[in-house]
């Protein structure tokens, strides 16, 4: 079955091309300031899952996205931290009412990328369309991973969803009070508490503007046909191999002035760029390359003009932390940063081997927990290129604590004791079964890149001392978070990068409500929501990192998760691209480089 939706997806991929072709050639012939010779390529390691954001979190749908769709707001590409700014609003929002309502200006003048949908006509953004965008992530039928954002914030939106639910239908055209339209250009959005983080939310890629008339033309198929206001739009899409962006001709441009931090790198990016007329690449070339060693060799050959180095390949390409001289020879350039995100492991708390809040499940996470080496994890697996995460908020993220330490470390001996004291007896054979005697085996998820295989060998190392079983089926990465957004996998590794700089991003990842719908780990604890609900209510501040702080402890305490390491990025370039730096945001920067003739 799942073969056979996979072919019906690439038949109506390639359709989807076909009908493209024509609007490709406008992007070529216009006024945009993009260059259709200036090629970006680039590789992704795991395929996207479409590109209807509010049907998605995949990281790699959401970086495709970013150059498709535009929210009201973004992010200054050069300024650390991450500091917004408007994208398709005129100037940051006027706030009243303390801090509950947010009336925006919409630029006027921005068109949709023209499509089939609209019927020959141009389509102005407006602010029916930003309303239209918000009402999709509640409507039951997308089952949005990022309702979350706005469920129970907006003033009367959450009765249209509640009906919808009840109807089997959302009403589009009921009016709600929360989400005005005051005129064509002005959006007036209505909280029903204050919100500290909702102008984070409101620049979330989520809430990029989508038009009705393309959601209604292309139903289900929606995310094979991205439509929005933003520097590109999609010229080829084959699902899990291929994805190419040709410049939006309706797009309207922009001039490079953003403002140096200081550093010498910023300076020399503003040297670069300063004055040009934005976006210069006119066309983005993604190939889906999940092997490591494959990726590296395209790199090598000059297949490739931007890559994040493999991690296999870091003792080959650096001398500590810098470039080899063989590189530095070539003229490539690296950008190194620590990610603003985490890894993780997740155990479906539904999954009757290593789910429930039983006492005894709980100490077999624990268990399975402290038989993992992060030690071993960041030499063998990261080879070096990694740090330690103590907490589910990482480094420059509000929240962040630097003296935070887990109480979930490598311990053989104690992991040995918790098992033994709840039951967990071994066998025969050495390896344990469950408390009532039953055979345990416990299954890993994992892709099929090299480096999840050194990961399980990990894995096995420590939990062959403590004497459980393990087995690690092999699918690829979009299957597998279809999966554990179904709460179907028994474990599976994660990882997370910030949407924006606060620690909410991180802990709405187990919100109660959210299981099933972005909280992987399904993951439903009464202690732990009322502890999210009052974080969220707090201003930016102590008080605030305080609670933060008690919902890691409530995450150790029950072990939905074993959060493991941050990674260090180290991003190579060719002589040719100019103006790159990796923001800790926004991923797509295509919009924000250009290509020198080589």
């Amino acid at each position: 079955m799942r073969t056979l939706q996979i072919s019906r997806v690439v038949r109506i991929a390639r359709i989807f091309t076909a009908l493209l072709s024509a609007f490709a050639l406008q992007a070529v012939q216009a006024a945009n300031p993009a260059d259709p010779g200036k090629v970006v390529r680039q590789a992704f390691e795991a395929a996207d899952d479409g590109f209807d954001m509010a049907k998605t979190q995949n990281f790699y749908s959401g970086w495709v996205s970013e150059a498709i769709f535009e929210p009201l707001l973004s992010y200054d590409y050069l300024s650390r931290p991450a500091r917004l700014m408007p994208l398709a609003a005129e100037a940051m929002p006027e706030v009243t009412e303390q801090g509950k309502v947010f009336t925006f200006k919409i630029r006027p003048g921005i068109y949709f990328a023209p499509d089939p949908a609209f019927k020959g006509k141009k389509h102005e953004l407006t602010a029916h369309d930003y309303i239209y965008t918000f009402k999709r992530l509640l409507d039951p039928v997308n089952r949005s991973p990022n309702a979350s954002f706005i469920e129970g914030k907006i003033v009367g939106l959450d009765d249209v969803a509640a009906k919808a639910k009840k109807t089997g239908k959302f009403d589009y055209d009921t009016p709600v009070a929360g989400l005005r339209a005051v005129d064509k250009y002005t959006l007036r959005i209505e909280l029903k508490a204050t919100d500290y983080n909702f102008l984070y939310v409101v620049a979330y890629g989520g809430f990029g503007a989508v038009a009705r008339e393309v959601i209604e033309a292309y139903g289900d198929q929606t995310g094979l046909h991205p439509v929005g206001t933003g520097p590109y739009m999609i010229e080829k899409y084959l699902p899990r191999s291929k994805i190419v962006l040709t410049a939006n001709p309706e797009y309207r441009g922009y001039t490079w002035d953003f403002k140096s931090t200081g550093s010498t790198r910023d300076e020399e990016i503003v040297k670069q760029m300063k004055g040009k007329k934005m976006p210069q690449v006119g066309k983005v070339d993604i190939s889906i390359i999940e092997e490591e060693q494959s990726r590296w060799l395209a790199f090598q050959d000059s297949q490739l003009d931007i890559d994040k180095l493999p991690q296999s390949a870091a003792t080959a390409a650096l001398d500590g932390v810098a470039l080899k001289p063989e590189l530095i020879n070539q003229g490539i350039k690296m950008d190194r940063v620590t990610d603003a995100g985490i890894t993780f492991t997740i155990f479906n708390m539904r999954d009757p081997v290593v789910g429930g809040y039983t006492k005894e499940k709980i100490a077999l996470r624990r268990a399975i927990s402290m038989a993992y080496s992060y030690e071993d994890e960041i030499a063998q697996m990261r080879l070096g290129q990694a740090i330690r995460s103590e907490m589910l908020i990482p480094k420059d993220i509000v929240g962040y604590d630097p003296a935070y330490r887990s109480s979930l470390v490598y311990d053989i001996k104690l992991a040995n004791k918790l098992l033994d004291h709840f039951g967990y007896k071994r066998g025969p054979d050495g390896y344990r079964n469950n408390p009532d005697g039953s055979p345990l085996t416990l299954k890993k998820t994992i892709e099929p890149a090299a480096l999840y295989k050194v990961q399980a060998e990990i894995y096995k190392r420590g939990l062959d001392k403590i004497g459980l079983r393990i087995d690690f089926p092999v699918s690829n990465f979009a299957d597998n978070l279809k999966a554990a957004s179904a709460c179907k996998l028994n474990m599976w590794g994660g990882a997370w990068n910030a949407d924006f700089p606060d620690g909410e991003n991180f802990l709405q990842l187990l919100y109660g409500p959210k299981a099933g719908a972005g909280n992987h780990a399904c993951y439903e604890s009464p202690a732990y929501d009322a502890l999210f609900r009052k974080a969220v209510s707090l201003p930016l501040g102590e008080e605030r990192n305080k609670v933060y702080a008690q919902m890691n402890r409530q995450v150790e305490a029950d072990t939905p998760w074993i959060v493991h390491t941050s990674r260090i990025r180290s991003w190579l370039y060719r002589p040719w691209i100019t103006g790159f730096k990796k923001h800790p945001i926004l991923h797509s920067d295509w919009a924000f480089i250009d290509v020198e003739k080589h």
